[in-house]
């Protein structure tokens, strides 16, 4: 059914009645939206509600089985994403789709559907810098994209949009890997084109301030339907939170008091190189003991990737040690670290977490294909595997129709659930968690920092790596923000004040080690 007339004049974007199904799931169930010139119109929804589905098919990736898309009014068919940017619609997805050995120019350029055979970069530049002065961004034409920050990669895209064109610009978790200095320059940037009459629709998971400070109305999806249309002056956190999940949502973990016990991780003086071979870790040292968790906070690209790393023997240290129980495991391999209870949770829960195109049976071995209750004289058994899989998927609640699904199906919460059982049900003494909620929505943010909070009463110690510096607050007993490959301090959570932190994260100030 198409908009009322009313409607038009100021609606630019309308979706009727989108249904679109997949092998087992209805991924979207009569959705409609709409979004007027200059508004900031924010669909919000977990991991799995179906936002990234709409989304495709706002942008002409996917074809809907059911309803009707209006663009000003007159009803449209998107083949293809190209017919989305014919009509104004420019998409900025999560995952960068940027070429790093060529210049920020050359990337906006790149595939532009009006660039001939013969590229005009001097042109190209003259009309890109009008709308950087236009909406206010600074960027430097001639750097190459790895030399950027993560928030200079996200404007790049968003000027790529632009230069096409776009006067609705769908935004796909705009701040996720963003510090918070950088999030506060993209969401001025969002406000300044609202304020020149585009259209903003920011599809978010879990940063529901970024919501709340600047979107005019919210549309929360629950598995595959709208839930609740909010005028955001209306909201709260709270009762966002609830509409997404459909229950109340912890925002703050109670810290667990555990009596620690024996230091379970022992680094000393601790130096490794970037993979550009500059010192990227510079003699660090601290302890963690059973029933602690030590979190270290820092802005990414401050040495904590190497940390990791080489803590998993994923990479070789210039100098120092690393002990495990005692025992020197400073050259050890990854699988005798995990022999001796080392458990890793990566970062990249695609890239390096898991397989995608394995199954979640075969997910789980990867971390157990040692184990004897899985392989025994060189075979593993399935059936085994199949039914630890099983009591995974029910104990840590993963959305899924069974353990022989193929792990890139699951949402990006359901398969860092996978992957914290796949880690935690070994009962590792020593569990490190890179990032473990970047990208999750609140439900299954709250429920992976009760898990790592579980491990530490269970007496393991939990190495904690974040970005989000309410997360480290919220569960870690000891508190080390990094900066340039150096602890600024170690300080006891009770007296880890907000603002001191953030100073010693932009390395603006230092204590005096507290451990």
């Amino acid at each position: 059914m198409p908009p009322e007339k009313s409607e038009v004049n100021n609606t630019v974007l309308s979706a009727r009645g989108i249904t679109k199904r997949f092998p087992g799931v209805v991924a979207n169930d009569g959705i409609d939206f709409d979004i007027k010139a200059g508004e900031i119109h924010a669909i919000l929804g977990e991991n799995g509600a179906g936002k990234t589905t709409l989304m495709n098919i706002l942008f002409g990736l996917y074809q809907p089985d059911e309803g009707e898309l209006y663009v000003h009014g007159k009803r449209v068919e998107f083949k293809s994403p190209l017919d989305a940017i014919e009509l104004g619609i420019g998409m900025v997805h999560q995952h960068r789709k940027l070429v790093t050995a060529h210049t920020v120019l050359e990337n906006i350029v790149l595939g532009h559907p009006h660039a001939g055979r013969i590229l005009n970069l001097r042109r190209a530049e003259r009309e890109l810098r009008q709308l950087c002065d236009k909406y206010g961004f600074k960027i430097d034409f001639r750097a190459k994209v790895w030399q950027l920050s993560e928030g200079e990669k996200q404007l790049v895209e968003i000027l790529k949009a632009l230069y096409r064109g776009a006067q609705i610009l769908i935004l796909d978790e705009p701040t996720s890997a963003l510090t918070p200095v950088e999030t506060v320059i993209l969401l001025d940037s969002i406000q300044a084109m609202a304020a020149q009459d585009l259209a903003i629709v920011p599809f978010i998971t879990h940063k529901l301030p970024i919501v709340l400070s600047i979107s005019d109305r919210v549309t929360v999806l629950r598995r595959g339907k709208v839930v609740s249309r909010i005028d955001t002056a209306k909201a709260t956190e709270k009762s966002l939170a609830k509409e997404m999940v459909g229950r109340e949502v912890l925002f703050h973990i109670k810290r667990e008091r555990v009596e620690p016990g024996e230091p379970v991780l022992q680094v000393e003086n601790l130096s490794a190189l970037s993979d550009k071979g500059v010192t990227a870790l510079e003699g660090v040292s601290f302890t963690i003991r059973e029933g602690e968790i030590f979190g270290i906070a820092g802005v990414s690209g401050n040495g904590q990737q190497e940390l990791v790393e080489t803590l998993a023997g994923l990479r070789e240290p210039q100098s120092g040690r690393i002990l495990l129980d005692g025992v020197e495991i400073t050259h050890a391999s990854s699988l005798e670290r995990w022999k001796r209870g080392l458990g890793y949770i990566p970062a990249d829960r695609i890239g390096m977490g898991s397989i995608g195109e394995f199954t979640l049976v075969e997910n789980v071995l990867l971390n157990n294909f040692f184990d004897q209750a899985f392989c025994r004289y060189g075979v593993l058994d399935y059936k085994k595997a199949r039914q630890a899989t099983k009591a995974m998927i029910k104990e840590y609640d993963v959305a899924t129709p069974g353990p022989d699904v193929i792990a890139r199906k699951l949402s990006g919460g359901n398969l860092q659930k996978i992957i914290l059982a796949r880690v935690l049900n070994r009962k590792p003494r020593l569990v490190i968690a890179d990032l473990p909620s970047q990208g999750l929505d609140v439900g299954a943010t709250e429920f992976v920092r009760n898990k790592l909070v579980d491990a530490k009463v269970g007496k393991a110690a939990v190495l904690l790596i974040s970005e989000d510096l309410d997360e480290i607050l919220a569960i870690s007993d000891w508190v080390a923000p990094i900066y340039e490959g150096r602890f600024m301090g170690v300080l006891p959570a009770d007296e880890a004040a907000r603002d001191k932190i953030g100073e010693m994260m932009a390395g603006l100030a230092a204590e005096g080690e507290g451990q």
